[in-house]
């Protein structure tokens, strides 16, 4: 098994609080080590933030937003260029430093995690410039009128630990573009590239205090973040349960709310798809970063004359999976997040052989990998609609599978869950996939795939997946408000209008 490869770990020694441009130790009073997945093994160990860094924090970003408000859009985007040329000069470090305190393949965290922050970073540095409001125009007799789209103020955003970088990234640059300034809130599991990605920030010319970091808990840093009376807008990801308390907090502050939350995506394989690609569409887009991922496929629904195929395929297919080391070339899928996080997605699976079958899968590996956080891909089928197994957010690589008959029954199924962050549809007729598109309830449709997303393009959910959107200039929607300015042409002031409103004197 590979040997600890943290390059920031001298740098992060001075803290894990990034504050005003600087790396700062937390004043909690409780330390929290971090664990590397695959091996079991501590990492890094570091002062959690208390509430008087999430002080500390806001009032740096308090004391930035002035300024960085103010900035013209070609100056922000300038500093944003500049810093998606330092993440891909940095692309190494981050992609090591992801994989390393995840436990996903250093293969995903260099093709697609580091890729696509940069990608993200220069998206919103050209996004930057094209905050408009809307056109002037007259409408009420001698007066015009225009809207305004400004920033917010200070954002306080909390990101989960399975896609850190990412999630730190969809986070602070839509936020920072539109003029906001951001405390951001890692998990305490996965704190390494956020701060790396706030210290890479500075160091591409950004203002201090307009990014900071805070690495703690939810129930101590996080509430009181979302808590806090300078803090103007909050920005979640994470658990429909715990989404459920940051709206309770947030919505008793009165304050501006963007939720991404759980997801349960069905896959629907009608019975002209082309077999083999679903087969592997189904594996891809379940096992991506280990199921640990909002929108992987969970429920796969399959048209019965495709069934058993799809069973049997899906299954041989799972079985060629290399799950090993995350440092290892040939690696398909590391550990999950941590042994607790393993133990509950292997409870589901236990669970659901009472009502269903396990076709493949369903254990822990033994031997060199025994340490770590692994679990087999698992493929479950026959479980009931109603099923915990169907219903609930298993977060693991696990899929389900269940036939169906009508095109009718099929999209029935896939909008019978809580939650519509994603889904795909598969199938060669085009009259099918408009249909499956327009009626899945989901905040994204696929076609003939899954998992695939793009810096301009929204991703948000319906249901309980929450609401907003990050990514694409749609995201701008969630980080500035809107302004009406009206004004009178006429060069003297319109008298008549106040006596006719007030009365003569």
């Amino acid at each position: 098994m590979h040997e600890n490869r943290f390059q920031a770990q001298d740098r992060l020694a001075a803290g894990a609080q990034f504050i005003a441009g600087e790396l700062r130790r937390g004043t909690s009073g409780t330390s929290h080590t971090v664990v590397d997945p695959a091996t079991g093994r501590p990492v890094h160990t570091y002062e959690l933030a208390g509430t008087d860094d999430v002080d500390a924090a806001v009032a740096a970003a308090r004391g930035a937003y002035p300024g960085w408000s103010r900035a013209t859009p070609g100056e922000r985007s300038d500093a944003l260029h500049a810093f998606a040329a330092v993440l891909g000069e940095r692309a190494e470090e981050f992609a090591q430093a992801e994989s390393l305190q995840c436990g996903k393949p250093l293969k995903l965290s260099r093709e697609f995690d580091v890729p696509g922050t940069v990608d993200n970073a220069a998206f919103f540095a050209g996004a930057a410039r094209h905050l408009q409001g809307s056109s002037a125009g007259e409408y009420s007799g001698d007066h015009t009128s225009y809207v305004r789209r400004e920033p917010i103020g200070v954002v306080g955003s909390i990101a989960p630990w399975n896609y850190p970088l990412q999630m730190a990234a969809w986070k602070i640059l839509p936020a920072v573009a539109a003029g906001n300034t951001i405390v951001l809130k890692p998990s305490e599991l996965t704190p390494f590239t956020s701060l790396l990605f706030a210290e890479a920030a500075t160091a591409a010319g950004l203002p201090d205090g307009v990014v900071n970091i805070v690495s703690g808990v939810g129930l101590g840093a996080g509430e009181h973040l979302v808590a806090h009376e300078d803090v103007a807008m909050t920005s979640f990801t994470g658990s429909t349960a715990v989404g459920r308390r940051v709206a309770e907090i947030a919505t008793a502050g009165v304050k501006r709310l963007h939720l991404e939350l759980g997801g349960k995506a069905p896959f629907v394989v009608f019975d002209d798809a082309d077999l083999d690609a679903a087969v592997h569409g189904a594996v891809a887009g379940a096992l991506i970063n280990t199921g640990q991922d909002c929108t992987a496929a969970t429920r796969a629904y399959v048209q019965r004359p495709l069934y058993d195929a799809f069973v049997a395929g899906v299954a041989d297919l799972m079985a060629t999976v290399r799950v090993g080391d995350p440092f290892d070339p040939v690696t398909d899928i590391g550990p999950l997040i941590s042994h607790a996080h393993r133990d509950r997605v292997a409870g589901f699976v236990e669970r659901a052989r009472g009502y269903a079958r396990v076709v493949t899968g369903g254990q822990a590996p033994g031997g060199e990998l025994a340490p770590g956080a692994y679990y087999r891909p698992t493929l479950i089928a026959d479980a009931p609609q109603d099923s915990e197994a169907v219903q609930a957010e298993i977060f693991g690589p696990v899929l389900v599978v269940l036939p169906f008959d009508s095109d009718d029954e099929g999209l029935r199924l896939a909008n019978d869950t809580p939650y519509g962050l994603a889904a795909s549809a598969w199938t060669r007729d085009v009259f099918r996939a408009g249909r499956a598109t327009r009626e899945i309830q989901a905040g994204c449709v696929w076609v003939n795939d899954h998992i695939p997303i793009l810096s301009e393009m929204p991703h948000g959910g319906y249901k309980a997946s929450g609401y907003g959107k990050d990514m694409s200039a749609y995201s701008f929607d969630e980080y500035t408000q809107i302004k009406h300015v009206m004004y009178d042409n006429t060069a003297v002031a319109r008298k008549d209008w106040h006596r006719t409103v007030f009365g003569r004197r």
